[in-house]
C-alpha cells in the first residue's frame, strides 16, 4: 500500500522539482552575470529551499541538529557520509552562512538544470575520478580560494552514496589534500541519516514520509593533527551515531 501510494506523489513531486530547477537556472544565470557572487550565491540558497519543499510534498521531513557556533574566521571542511542527492540541499540551505561548495564528479557539471550551473560557476570542484592528476589539481585550485576566502568546502569522503544506509570506509585521497592544503581550516563533521530511504526503490517511486536528519558535530581543528590520523578521528565521529542506532534497536 505504501508503495502504490508513492507512485502518484512521485509523479507530483518530479513535476515540481523539475519546475523549480528550470525556474531557477535563468535566475542563476542573471545573478551571476548582472549582480555578481553574492547574489548568486544568495539564488543557490533558495533553489536548495525550494527543493526542500518539493520534497515535503512526498511527507519527507528534515531535521538539522547544529548546537555549534560557527565562525567564519578561518576556512571550513564539511565531511559528511553520503546516502543519497538528498543530502546536500540541507547542508545548502541550513549551512548556508558557511557558503559551502563541493567537490563533485565531473559527470554532475553538465545537463542538470540549475544544478550543474552552480557546479560551474558557484566555486565548486569537480573531478574526474578516473584522472587522479586532475583531480588532485582541481581540489588543490579550489582550496586556494577557500583559504583566501575562509567559506567551506563539502566532501563525502565515502566516494559513492550508500544505497542501504550502511556507512562505507572513508577513502583518504581527498580528505588528507584538504587538510594538506588548509591547515588552518576547521573541520565540521556532519552524520546523514535516513536519507537513502527516499530511493530505496531507486529513483522511481520515491519513498515517501520519511524523516531525512543531520547532525553536526563538535568542529575539530585541522592544526596539531596528522592527516592521515586526522581521516580516521572525523570518520569515527561521523559514524559513531550509527552505532548508537544499532545499540538502540538491538
Amino acid at each position: 500500500m505504501r508503495k502504490l501510494i508513492a507512485y502518484p506523489l512521485s509523479i507530483i513531486f518530479y513535476l515540481a522539482f523539475g519546475l523549480v530547477i528550470v525556474i531557477f537556472h535563468p535566475i542563476q544565470w542573471l545573478c551571476y552575470n548582472l549582480l555578481g557572487y553574492q547574489a548568486h550565491k544568495k539564488s543557490v540558497d533558495y533553489l536548495n529551499f525550494m527543493i526542500m519543499r518539493t520534497l515535503n510534498l512526498l511527507g519527507t521531513r528534515f531535521s538539522f541538529e547544529n548546537k555549534h557556533t560557527i565562525k567564519r574566521d578561518q576556512p571550513i571542511i564539511i565531511v559528511a557520509n553520503h546516502q543519497g542527492q538528498w543530502d546536500i540541499p540541507p547542508i545548502i540551505w541550513y549551512l548556508r552562512r558557511l557558503h559551502p561548495k563541493f567537490v563533485s564528479k565531473v559527470e554532475l557539471g553538465r545537463g542538470i538544470p540549475s544544478i550543474s550551473y552552480n557546479l560551474r560557476k558557484g566555486g565548486s570542484a569537480l573531478i574526474d575520478r578516473k584522472d587522479k592528476r586532475q583531480s588532485i589539481l582541481a581540489i588543490r585550485d579550489l582550496t586556494k580560494t577557500l583559504n583566501a576566502t575562509n567559506r567551506s568546502v563539502v566532501i563525502f569522503p565515502e566516494g559513492t552514496r550508500s544505497k542501504t544506509g550502511i556507512p562505507k570506509e572513508f577513502a583518504k585521497g581527498g580528505l588528507v589534500t584538504l587538510f594538506k592544503s588548509m591547515p588552518t581550516a576547521l573541520i565540521v563533521p556532519v552524520t546523514i541519516n535516513n536519507s537513502w530511504k527516499l530511493m530505496r526503490w531507486g529513483g522511481f517511486p520515491q519513498d515517501i514520509g520519511v524523516h531525512v536528519k543531520h547532525h553536526v558535530h563538535t568542529p575539530i581543528p585541522v592544526a596539531n593533527h596528522d592527516p592521515e590520523e586526522l581521516v580516521k578521528i572525523v570518520q569515527a565521529v561521523v559514524l559513531a551515531d550509527f552505532k548508537e542506532i544499532r545499540q538502540h534497536r538491538s
